[in-house]
């Protein structure tokens, strides 16, 4: 069955080919995934019935903060879903700029004192096996970074602050 979703304004064409012991064999707009149903067993318990599927979030971790830290178990050699446009979906009043969704930062393209435009590219994440550019959300100054290279966020972890 194919379906046509929007996730953050990006839209994908998702075809379920099949569903086997807890692993969905996914097309996203044509490329194969096998997605991990972390709640199978609750959803098939006491039901024959066709099994939603919804693609699992990668499980968050912690970076620069006292919160608890996992790892998701890996399913395949590829992510669950592609990952959605990297603009932050969450901007703090005082400039905070976070990530839009869990990853590991690949590069950080600005340093402190450095000037920003609103839409220049500050950071990029990996998240999901995709690179994914995190622009500045403000023209302004960058005042505080809080990661650095190949630290892992979760969603809407402040990155850094422009003001």
């Amino acid at each position: 069955m194919k379906y046509k979703i929007a996730v953050n304004d990006q839209k994908f064409e998702v075809e379920i080919k099949d569903i086997s012991e807890g692993i969905a064999h996914v097309n996203v707009n044509g490329q194969p995934f096998d997605v991990l149903i972390e709640n199978y067993e609750d959803i098939t318990t006491g039901s024959t019935t066709t099994v939603p599927v919804t693609p699992p979030v990668a499980a968050p971790t912690a970076v620069k903060t006292p919160a608890p830290s996992h790892k998701p178990a890996p399913v395949t050699d590829r992510m669950a879903t592609p990952a959605p446009a990297a603009t932050p979906k969450k901007v703090h009043a005082t400039g905070e700029i976070v990530a839009p969704i869990p990853g590991r930062i690949m590069d950080v393209k600005v340093k402190e004192g450095d000037h920003v435009t609103k839409g220049q590219t500050v950071a990029t994440m990996e998240a999901m096996k995709m690179e994914n550019n995190i622009a500045s959300t403000m023209d302004g100054v960058v005042q505080e970074i809080l990661v650095q290279r190949d630290s892992e966020v979760a969603t809407d972890q402040v990155i850094m602050i422009v003001g």
